[in-house]
């Protein structure tokens, strides 16, 4: 499927391009008087394509930027509603207040861009109709519709000022709900055949989950006194350290597959989300205690936070588009099971996904 270009016409294409191309081939040309010594092979780098240029696996028709803030603004959500029952019990109302309010706004805000993906409300409550523990999108849902309820009305009477004892019921399930809202994402990216998410499925849910302390974490850090901040400080800290060894083992894997997230759009969008991340872990650090420090490492942890969401995104819908990122591991993992088959050793990865074609 993937072994050359032939004759013109004959149907072979890029898979990213419209024309067909065919790849321009040289012949050996011989040195040293046509006596055969001192050949060099003069062929061109052969390139990965699909029949008709169609793509092996389909790209998904999530759109940008409804997706990523989506995810950046649910994960911060999930993360200040976890830190704001913990600010309630430990008697900092600043920090309390703050963080109600973050994951009320952000919960609210990622439905909206839900449902501008989604294209017309009604499509997400009929996503409300079925419930199926196999499914990362099904359970998200129930994890998310009964976050954005208690968030939202706990971020409502936190404003009005009214019902006290409803404020903290209201937080408490919020932070229930919070910690599997910051990670669901994660898995429901490396649960498709999206090459470059599902490659590295392991790894994701300690992404999203790193980054989502962090952005949650920073927000209310920059919105707090510092006198009330230090449990915002320390999420925001420890949060961005996951976040930048859980990437570490995404950019640094040897797979293939690790190409979409250094190259071209999705690369630029990692390397700021690495920047940002790694200055604001330091300056958190060093001068968290200070309000200037605060609010500077905060919007810099928050920053991360969203071009990391950017990043993972644009590299999957990249691995989608070129051949190669779905060829080469299949051979590879062909190649590994029949090695294991040879030395009897147990056969290969349970998790491996099934290209869809298009």
């Amino acid at each position: 499927m993937t072994g050359g270009i032939t004759s013109p016409g004959a149907g072979w294409r890029q898979a990213d391009r419209g024309p067909a191309t065919q790849q321009t081939t040289r012949k050996r040309r011989k040195r040293g008087g046509g006596r055969g010594r001192g050949e060099v092979a003069m062929v061109d780098d052969v390139e990965f394509t699909s029949y008709y240029g169609r793509q092996i696996v389909k790209t998904p028709v999530w759109k940008s930027p409804d997706v990523p803030l989506y995810l950046f603004l649910g994960g911060a959500a999930g993360s200040s509603a976890i830190l704001g029952a913990l600010a309630d019990v430990t008697g900092r109302p600043a920090l309390t207040r703050t963080a109600r309010l973050t994951a009320g706004g952000g919960s609210i805000l990622s439905v909206v861009f839900l449902i501008h993906d989604l294209g017309r409300p009604e499509r997400f409550l009929h996503m409300l109709r079925v419930f199926k523990v196999t499914s990362p999108l099904s359970v998200g849902t129930y994890i998310l519709a009964p976050f954005s309820a208690a968030a939202g009305a706990t971020a409502a009477v936190e404003l009005l000022g009214w019902f006290p004892k409803l404020k903290r019921f209201g937080g408490a399930v919020a932070a229930v709900f919070g910690g599997p809202l910051a990670t669901y994402t994660g898995v429901l990216l490396a649960n498709t055949a999206v090459p470059s998410w599902h490659e590295f499925h392991t790894k994701l849910p300690f992404v999203f989950g790193g980054s989502a302390m962090a952005a949650g974490g920073g927000i209310c850090m920059a919105f707090t006194p510092v006198g009330e901040a230090e449990p915002a400080r320390k999420m925001a800290i420890l949060g961005a350290g996951i976040e930048l060894a859980a990437l570490r083992g995404v950019e640094g894997s040897d797979s293939i597959l690790a190409e979409p997230y250094h190259e071209g759009r999705p690369g630029q969008f990692m390397r700021a989300a690495r920047a940002c991340t790694a200055g604001g872990l330091g300056l958190a650090v060093l001068g968290g205690r200070r309000r200037w420090g605060a609010v500077a490492s905060g919007a810099l942890l928050a920053a991360g936070s969203l071009l990391t969401r950017f990043g993972v995104f644009e590299a999957g819908i990249a691995s989608t588009k070129d051949p190669k990122y779905v060829v080469v591991p299949q051979r590879e993992r062909m190649a590994a099971r029949e090695a294991q088959r040879t030395s009897g050793a147990p056969a290969g990865d349970p998790h491996e996904a099934r290209s869809v074609s298009s």
